[in-house]
């Protein structure tokens, strides 16, 4: 049986003071909780998945030295995306005492939070662009959570950083909900043309309606990204326990599974663990 990774989750101590603005709405109140990795594995390994990428919440370096420090003894998690301030003068500084922790062979990726800066163009910036070439020099992969609205800045950003992977988180978080799918698809499509990116189907319950969707919602979102990205440069991942406020673990792997049934057995293989395998350059469970 071929690996499974689940690429995309997080763990997380609510009793850590830490600034986390986006658990601050009402609806988030459902997993405004702790989350450990235990809880995590009860629920992928009952679901076939024995690999997984932790990533990070907090824009702080001390939760990202925390999920090393896990990874590093955990017999599930083969790698952690992590934080660094990538506009930051020092950014290579950071990521090489990141490196250089006992548990730094587990960083296998940097996520830059896009979705939260105020100007669209935020990953454009000359002071961006420079952090993103930093992440990319250690043979990191750049993460990239951007919304909709961010996709031209996100070409540009892998235009100019040719030598980086990179990996688009949740696919731009489309419209689902309201029903929009322009200019997200063309947009995406645009950004598929650019060799060294890749997408993770992840997170897209909770861009639909959390108590009404079905799969026909989500399947047009999907279906464009597999005809833009190909099966090859797809990957899986479940957004646990943020997919939790619009469905279960077991119905995010289902749903995924329905989704791509029609591949052929190996583009299977590859959207649920060989992808995510070889672009974060996954060693194995520790």
């Amino acid at each position: 049986m071929s690996r499974r990774v689940d690429a995309h989750h997080h763990v997380w101590d609510i009793a850590a003071v830490r600034d986390q603005p986006w658990m601050a709405p009402d609806t988030i109140a459902p997993i405004r909780r702790s989350f450990s990795i235990d809880e995590f594995a009860a629920e992928a390994l009952s679901h076939g998945v024995d690999s997984s990428v932790v990533v990070q919440t907090v824009a702080g370096i001390t939760e990202t030295e925390e999920l090393l420090d896990l990874a590093a003894v955990s017999t599930l998690v083969a790698g952690v995306v992590g934080w660094v301030d990538v506009e930051a003068p020092d950014v290579g500084d950071q990521l090489d005492l990141l490196l250089a922790r006992p548990s730094g062979s587990w960083l296998v990726g940097i996520r830059s939070l896009a979705e939260y800066q105020p100007d669209p163009a935020w990953l454009a910036r000359p002071a961006v662009l420079s952090g993103l070439r930093e992440v990319a020099r250690r043979g990191l992969c750049n993460d990239l959570l951007v919304i909709s609205h961010q996709l031209n800045a996100a070409v540009t950003a892998t235009r100019e950083v040719r030598d980086g992977r990179f990996v688009l988180d949740h696919l731009a978080k489309p419209q689902i909900a309201a029903g929009v799918f322009q200019p997200w698809a063309r947009e995406l499509s645009e950004l598929a043309q650019q060799e060294n990116v890749m997408a993770k189907i992840s997170g897209l319950v909770t861009e639909a309606n959390w108590s009404t969707w079905a799969p026909s919602d989500i399947r047009p979102y999907v279906d464009h990204a597999l005809s833009a990205f190909g099966p090859d440069r797809l990957i899986f991942g479940t957004d646990w326990p943020v997919c939790t406020l619009a469905a279960s673990y077991r119905g995010i792997v289902d749903l995924a599974e329905q989704f791509v049934g029609t591949l052929s057995i190996d583009e299977q293989a590859a959207v649920f663990g060989a992808n995510a395998t070889k672009t974060y350059s996954l060693e194995g469970p520790s």
